[in-house]
């Protein structure tokens, strides 16, 4: 797999670590920057179960958990030295997460975490395996999917699924050999992956078949959100952001004014939505995703995942950038 692709993705108390803001005044659009003390590692992701708790992660197996609405954070103890590339929470007690070969799973609460499954070279000729993404549709059901790689070239992709509750994790065959980077669902039935080479996949018999659908572009996607069966949206390289009002039949790129690499993007309703990546961009729509306009951060590092829990967004990136935005 390769380096830059991994870098755009990547149990007893450590200590407290304080959130310290910088300059604490709210920019354009409400996002206040603040950073998480991580010895200079990048934060890939971001979750929250509510509005007190959540997680970020990052590279070199850096996990680090709020209580309080991120005023402070306590560190986290996960055996692996991999960059955490997701979290996700199935429910307020089940979550997983991501790091290299990985799948981790808690069951309580977040407290502790324990290795569910690693997808070790030798199950692949010897390849490297990187996950990258972790979303359920039902509540035994869910998905991961990643990339396999020899020499930092990737030969494969990577699809697995889990049909009890994440004890044991199976391949399927995706319908692409491409690099694949994230996956979202709307219902039990419905999703979609992104990847390489413009890849979208989508699936409407809950991950039994996978077909691709046209996005006209050939530019790495990195991430996909849907809202309901007929509306998403995609970003990825060159400020690409596709729209769709079709469940993905037909895919439009829309213009966002911005010409750096896109790398999360989020809708909060039908027409409030998000977009974040490199150099601390930020671009905002509120008409469905038909236009977007730039946003002021106050950051210059690469922002690589941006969550929501109601209309407190949170976004992470480069050596420990946390930007917190009260989006009403």
């Amino acid at each position: 797999m390769s380096t830059q692709t991994s870098k755009l993705l990547r149990l007893p108390v450590a200590g407290l670590v304080l959130l310290t803001s910088i300059g604490l005044v709210k920019a354009q659009g409400g996002w206040i920057p603040m950073r998480v003390n991580t010895g200079g590692n990048d934060l890939n992701t971001v979750y929250f179960v509510d509005d007190k708790r959540g997680w970020v992660g990052g590279d070199e197996g850096f996990l680090s958990r709020t209580d309080d609405a991120g005023r402070t954070w306590v560190r986290q103890n996960v055996a692996t030295k991999a960059a955490i590339n997701d979290i996700y929470f199935r429910d307020k007690e089940i979550g997983f997460l991501l790091a290299g070969n990985s799948i981790f799973l808690t069951r309580d609460n977040g407290a502790s975490w324990t290795k569910s499954r690693s997808f070790v070279p030798e199950e692949f000729d010897g390849a490297e395996v990187e996950l990258y993404s972790v979303r359920f549709s039902s509540k035994n059901k869910g998905w991961v999917v990643g990339s396999v790689s020899k020499r930092d070239r990737v030969v494969d992709s990577i699809l697995v699924y889990t049909d009890d509750a994440g004890q044991s994790w199976r391949r399927q065959r995706a319908p692409s050999r491409l690099e694949l980077i994230h996956i979202d669902f709307v219902s039990d039935k419905r999703g979609w992956i992104v990847g390489a080479d413009g890849t979208v996949l989508f699936t409407r018999d809950a991950g039994e078949s996978w077909t691709k659908q046209n996005t006209g572009t050939n530019v790495t996607l990195y991430h996909v959100d849907f809202r309901g069966d007929k509306r998403g949206w995609a970003v990825g390289e060159r400020g690409t952001l596709l729209r769709t009002t079709d469940g993905g039949q037909t895919w439009i790129a829309i213009p966002t004014n911005v010409k750096v690499t896109l790398l999360s993007v989020h809708f909060l309703n039908d027409d409030d939505g998000w977009a974040i990546g490199r150099n601390g961009t930020i671009v905002r729509s509120s008409d469905e995703g038909k236009t977007w306009v730039p946003q002021e951060s106050t950051t210059r590092q690469n922002l690589y995942s941006i969550h929501f829990n109601k209309k407190i967004g949170w976004a992470v990136g480069g050596e420990g950038i946390v930007l917190r935005c009260d989006c009403d």
